[in-house]
């Protein structure tokens, strides 16, 4: 698979729909902290969003679809010098999954969320900024927009199959808003997303994820991104944060972590699986990175 299917193979994303927002006149929201990444689309009306930590506040418009990545407490407003209402006054009374406020007719919102059944979420939150913004001049903001209502009503119905079809929607919602931010510019990604960006990286990325149990060195991946060493190491670092080979490292401790809990096999094949030829260099190697040993790890993630 590619990096980016890995990645969300380890994420394992599964969602359940928000209530949605019906809101008339002026008004403003506050949320409290959330698990998981928020979704939203605006159908009608506009907002501003302002996620605590952020200098500014941003305006989403009808027809835009938007995460929320970090979790934070955030604030939902048409006027930001409004003092806000906390959101539970409204939604402990939501209707048909719809909470009203002022009663409703200007402005309307329907929103899901995201969960991770894997222990990786901080792979996604870490390469994403903390609102990420599709707007409706976007085609596949429309998709995005049939692609919720669908979840809607999947989540709503229980027709059989539903669950399974709500987290495939899920996937390729999360999927597709991705693959649209780091579209948009290019120059400003950074992490392991960022390297995507750049076909140069990508190629150093879809090798490295293709084989990782590969001793790969510094030379070869400079060569399959068309660079010299120096210039590679160089602009590998300054986009992804970490040295090639030490990128490589933590992604085969992600994959031996993920085997630990998800399988039965003994830790000398999983360490033998991502590049490590005794258990004793695997066991040293997954302790420095990962704080514990491979069967210390079984054990936590098990209980």
């Amino acid at each position: 698979m590619d990096p980016l299917s890995d990645v969300l193979s380890l994420l394992k994303p599964r969602t359940a729909i928000s209530a949605g927002l019906d809101a008339g006149g002026e008004w403003a929201i506050r949320f409290p902290p959330h698990d998981g990444v928020k979704f939203n689309t605006v159908i009608q009306g506009a907002c501003w969003v302002q996620v605590d930590g952020e200098a500014e506040p941003l305006r989403i418009e009808a027809g835009d679809c938007f995460l929320l990545t970090r979790g934070r407490p955030f604030l939902f407003a048409t006027d930001m010098t409004l003092p806000p209402i906390n959101s539970a006054t409204i939604y402990d009374k939501a209707s048909d999954g719809i909470a009203t406020c002022n009663g409703g007719g200007d402005f309307f919102l329907i929103g899901g969320r995201f969960f991770f059944d894997g222990n990786h979420a901080d792979l996604l939150f870490n390469a994403l900024p903390a609102i990420v913004h599709v707007r409706d001049a976007s085609e596949q903001a429309a998709v995005l927009r049939w692609s919720l209502e669908q979840l809607a009503t999947e989540l709503k119905h229980g027709s059989p199959g539903g669950t399974l079809m709500a987290d495939h929607l899920a996937q390729i919602m999360l999927l597709q808003i991705i693959r649209l931010w780091l579209a948009s510019d290019k120059e400003t990604h950074t992490g392991w997303l960022g390297a995507l960006a750049d076909p140069r990286l990508m190629r150093v990325m879809e090798a490295m994820h293709s084989e990782p149990a590969r001793r790969w060195t510094l030379a070869e991946l400079a060569r399959l991104a068309g660079m010299s060493r120096t210039v590679f190491a160089v602009r590998f670092r300054d986009v992804v944060g970490q040295t090639p080979l030490d990128y490589l490292a933590g992604w085969r401790m992600r994959l031996a972590g993920d085997r630990l809990q998800h399988t039965a096999d003994s830790v000398a094949n999983i360490g033998f699986s991502v590049g490590y030829e005794s258990e004793a260099a695997f066991s040293t190697a997954f302790r420095r990175m990962m704080g514990c040993t491979p069967m210390q790890h079984r054990r936590l993630v098990a209980t």
